[in-house]
């Protein structure tokens, strides 16, 4: 019941990872976006499940010419907007053995292998920061998962985290995804303080200074590495050292630019990120894996336990076995996916060097596109290319913008998307994915100056 024999699997399995093939093989030449109207596919999808099943490859054949069709190529060589999803190959057969597998890395009972790699991964890229030896984390959906699960820590552990005034610092520019976290856990609207960033997306240091000196119970600072609009990193060496003499709980958010540690570039511009205490990064973004993976990564290792861990009866058991390297102990979930093999296997065979060379060259297409757009004049640099993103905007109004993310968008070739900076809608480039050329990049911005001389 609900199974195949072996050839049935063997059979539906070739034909699966054929029309991923398929797919991968002409993803260059296919729209980056083409979703039919909500109709037809309420029509086609929205019908509730059927009381008799059908035939594996008619739902085969229909999930990979209707259905999958239907969605954004976040992985697509073109896609430059929001923060690109570029994935790689043994990170999609990875996922597709820990699905098939159908590991439980909750805890060392069920995972056993699973959570050595997942412990070695965490504590491989807290070093890669340069956090201390005691550092370590655990491994979550994505960046809103694991800001969330940071700020927990933080308020649980902080002298100050329970305080009724207890005030938490970040900028205009920081992710949603820390504001509805600090939502989520209770925090009022006036024990919060979104302060005001420079011209490069950047929290304007004297504004928090000034800020934590006129509260009565100062508690986090949330710095930006790496922000979505602009890609800017606040000044981590002068807020470090703000926060240590103040005693504040400081925690990045690395969900994005986290990974450019690993480039020579990327660590420079990320220098004063191994003294925060707490640090979101997310593999699914410029670590190149499918969704989804993000982690947290703990300046004291053993706080996310001292936070989660409760041993109900039903799982006396588990800690028998061991007590120390079950991950339902570092977060919210009990029951949790083998995130870190796609991760793992990726690294595996690939190689840190060829990542290395793979986040440098998002760095070195966000220049080629600054360089391109400076030449010509119509186009106006708002922010310059930093951590993979360029900002910059045509002449003309606010709504010229928006049609040219439209037409682009439109078009198929490719896509990027708005956001504000300065208070003027910019244009934004964010060319992370390494399989991107110069060529299609120069095409982009040509395309683009096409869309803005026919308005």
């Amino acid at each position: 019941m609900l199974n195949w024999a072996p050839d049935e699997l063997r059979r539906h399995g070739y034909a699966a990872v054929d029309a991923l093939v398929e797919h991968c093989a002409r993803m260059r030449d296919e729209p980056i976006r083409n979703i039919e109207p909500l109709d037809q596919l309420e029509a086609a999808f929205g019908q509730p499940p059927p009381e008799e099943g059908r035939p594996f490859e008619e739902v085969l054949g229909e999930t990979t010419t209707r259905l999958l069709p239907n969605t954004m190529h976040v992985n697509h060589p073109r896609f430059f907007g929001f923060v690109p999803g570029p994935s790689n190959p043994t990170g999609a057969i990875a996922e597709m053995l820990a699905s098939g597998f159908n590991v439980f890395a909750g805890t060392w009972m069920g995972g056993g292998a699973a959570t050595v790699v997942e412990r070695a991964l965490l504590r491989w890229l807290a070093s890669e920061i340069g956090l201390p030896d005691q550092a370590g984390g655990v491994m979550v959906s994505g960046g809103s998962h694991a800001n969330l699960t940071a700020l927990i820590v933080a308020r649980e552990t902080h002298p100050v985290g329970r305080n009724a005034e207890a005030t938490v610092y970040f900028s205009d520019q920081t992710h949603s995804a820390s504001e509805r976290a600090l939502r989520v856990l209770g925090f009022r609207p006036e024990q919060l303080r979104k302060l005001p960033s420079d011209s490069l997306g950047r929290i304007d240091l004297a504004s928090l200074q000034g800020a934590i000196g006129c509260d009565a119970a100062p508690f986090c600072v949330i710095v930006n590495a790496g922000t979505t609009s602009t890609g800017a990193v606040d000044d981590l060496p002068a807020i470090a050292g703000l926060c240590r003499e103040r005693g504040l709980w400081l925690h990045a958010d690395a969900a994005f630019g986290g990974a450019a540690v690993l480039s020579s570039r990327g660590k420079l511009a990320l220098r004063g990120l191994e003294e925060c205490d707490s640090v979101a990064l997310d593999p699914h973004k410029w670590l190149f894996q499918p969704f989804d993976i993000g982690c947290v990564l703990l300046r004291e290792e053993h706080l996310l336990a001292d936070v989660f861990r409760i041993i109900p009866a039903y799982m006396n058991d588990v800690y028998r076995l061991n007590s120390e390297i079950n991950f339902c102990d570092r977060g919210l979930e009990l029951t949790r996916p083998f995130r870190a093999l796609k991760l793992w296997m990726s690294l595996q065979h690939f190689g840190v060097a060829a990542f290395r060379a793979a986040i440098e060259r998002g760095f070195q297409l966000a220049e080629l596109a600054e360089s391109r757009l400076r030449r010509n004049p119509a186009w106006q640099i708002l922010t310059p290319a930093q951590m993979g993103v360029v900002t910059f905007r045509w002449h003309g109004d606010e709504a010229l913008q928006k049609r040219l993310v439209d037409g682009m968008m439109a078009s198929g070739y490719a896509l990027l998307t708005s956001t504000i900076v300065s208070g003027r809608t910019a244009l934004r480039l964010c060319p992370i994915n390494p399989r991107t050329t110069d060529e299609e990049m120069n095409e982009t911005i040509a395309r683009l100056e096409s869309l803005a001389l026919q308005e």
